[in-house]
């Protein structure tokens, strides 16, 4: 049997496109929703043709996402949980934080609605009404940016949902679609974001009950992780894709995603 030799020239080629290949891809861990509303979808093969740049995204609650980018399991971080965000930049994870895009939380409801909070703008007021009437509630429980905002809204309501834990008040640990199914399918009331609601389809009778809260607004931010404290990170294709987002190309085709007719995701980066 013959095996054919390649010569150091070649070789050299082989592994520098190797290397090409491996500095054209970043990891970006990810909150759950960008991904569940098909917004990767839309918006990677838009950056890749114009970069060359390949993205892969982790889709988990902005909690996950955020321990794993400390773990240097990724390149960069796009969640919806601003004080973290900022906490994660100032102890060294990232670069910089930058304002993406937002839309906002609303809470969805059974047809029946047993609370009677349909109609409501005073998400505060509804949350309370919900607890008083002990009428079932579905939460994430996951430690995710929606979750984090559901508990903000309940402290600001002066209700502790976990008295009500395992009777009226329902943790399923789960991401935004499992835990919609499961409050479907128990009647309960839950809070989602827009885009993800939006997109859903197992809705059955449930229609938006709560909306319009300024509080229930919902920010979207885009971070690199720090190359000094995570060496592996591929800290220059992050950035161009930092950059890409924010820029107008990238908030631009942000605007242009649409479900159902609806603008899922609103840009609201800086002018650059």
């Amino acid at each position: 049997m013959q095996f054919k030799t390649i010569g150091a020239a070649t070789l050299a080629t082989l592994l520098a496109g190797a290397a090409w290949a491996q500095d054209q891809s970043i990891i970006v861990q990810s909150t759950t929703s960008t991904a569940n509303s098909g917004l990767y979808d839309h918006l990677l093969p838009i950056f890749q043709e114009e970069t060359g740049i390949q993205v892969n995204v982790v889709a988990v609650g902005t909690g996950q996402a955020i321990k794993n980018a400390e773990n240097c399991d990724g390149d960069v971080l796009l969640v919806h949980a601003k004080p973290s965000e900022e906490a994660f930049v100032e102890a060294g994870y990232g670069t910089s934080r930058t304002d993406l895009m937002y839309n906002d939380f609303v809470i969805v409801g059974p047809e029946a609605d047993p609370a009677g909070v349909s109609g409501m703008t005073d998400v505060q007021g509804a949350l309370a009404r919900i607890a008083d009437q002990g009428a079932l509630f579905a939460s994430r429980g996951d430690d995710s940016g929606t979750h984090k905002k559901e508990v903000s809204l309940w402290t600001d309501a002066g209700v502790d949902p976990a008295a009500g834990s395992g009777d009226w008040y329902r943790e399923t640990g789960s991401g935004m679609g499992a835990t919609l199914n499961a409050g479907i399918g128990m009647g309960a009331y839950v809070m989602t974001d827009r885009a993800t609601w939006i997109s859903f389809d197992n809705k059955q009778d449930y229609t938006i009950a709560v909306e319009g809260d300024e509080d229930m607004f919902n920010q979207y931010g885009v971070i690199p992780v720090s190359p000094e404290h995570c060496p592996s990170v591929n800290a220059e294709a992050a950035q161009t894709f930092a950059d890409w987002l924010v820029s107008g190309a990238g908030q631009e085709a942000i605007a242009a995603y649409t479900v159902a007719d609806q603008q899922l995701f609103f840009p609201n980066a800086p002018a650059q």
